[in-house]
């Protein structure tokens, strides 16, 4: 097997707007404003500023150390290219055929927010930890955690706007976001995957 070594397979801009899609800031719109209503507007902004960073820190974490564990286990660029490939494009069909969830107010048993569930799993879930992997990988652990403070400021704009967004567009506008932003995603992923096909095929057979 051909130890791992990261690769420059994914541009810069790439991976800001992978992240910022995978990051779906606009897909969790729903669930900030239901669980965030019963508190004033100045306790609304503490609190998304601090789920976003701690969201940020986990993220930023597995983008410098997820490519060293690859690396250990010593997974090939072709089978990241591969896995990666597949991975992303299931998250992609679950942004554009979403399961149908809602907030439940009564699970935080009438206390505040704290990590669970906004930072963790709403936007620093398994989709954005894989999507860490995978990019720290393909494109490198700076270059990933360079992308991932791009995406995350707009997706911290996007989330302090909530309520406004909210109105705007709507539930359905809301959703026709998210499905664009799958396709986008799904697009990426089978460029990485077929990629991977093709070195794959370069190493075993024509090497």
């Amino acid at each position: 097997m051909t130890v791992f070594v990261p690769s420059q397979d994914m541009t810069f801009f790439q991976s800001v707007i992978y992240i910022f899609f995978v990051f779906n800031s606009i897909g969790v719109i729903p669930v900030f404003v239901s669980l965030l209503a019963k508190y004033n507007h100045k306790r609304q902004i503490k609190i998304i500023i601090r789920e976003l960073v701690v969201a940020l820190i986990v993220l930023l974490a597995f983008a410098f150390f997820g490519s060293r564990m690859l690396q250990a286990l010593q997974i090939s660029t072709s089978t990241i290219g591969i896995g990666g490939g597949l991975l992303l494009t299931i998250i992609a069909l679950n942004m554009i055929f979403p399961k149908i969830e809602h907030a439940n107010k009564k699970d935080l048993h009438g206390h505040e927010p704290f990590i669970i569930p906004l930072a963790i799993p709403g936007l620093a879930g398994p989709a954005t930890i894989a999507a860490m992997f995978i990019l720290s990988a393909k494109a490198g652990p700076l270059v990933t955690a360079g992308a991932m403070v791009v995406a995350w400021i707009p997706s911290l704009i996007i989330l302090l706007a909530a309520s406004f967004i909210k109105r705007i567009l709507g539930d359905k506008g809301i959703l026709a976001v998210e499905k664009i932003g799958g396709m986008i995603i799904i697009l990426l992923g089978i460029e990485m995957f077929a990629k991977g096909i093709m070195e794959m095929v370069k190493i075993n057979f024509f090497s």
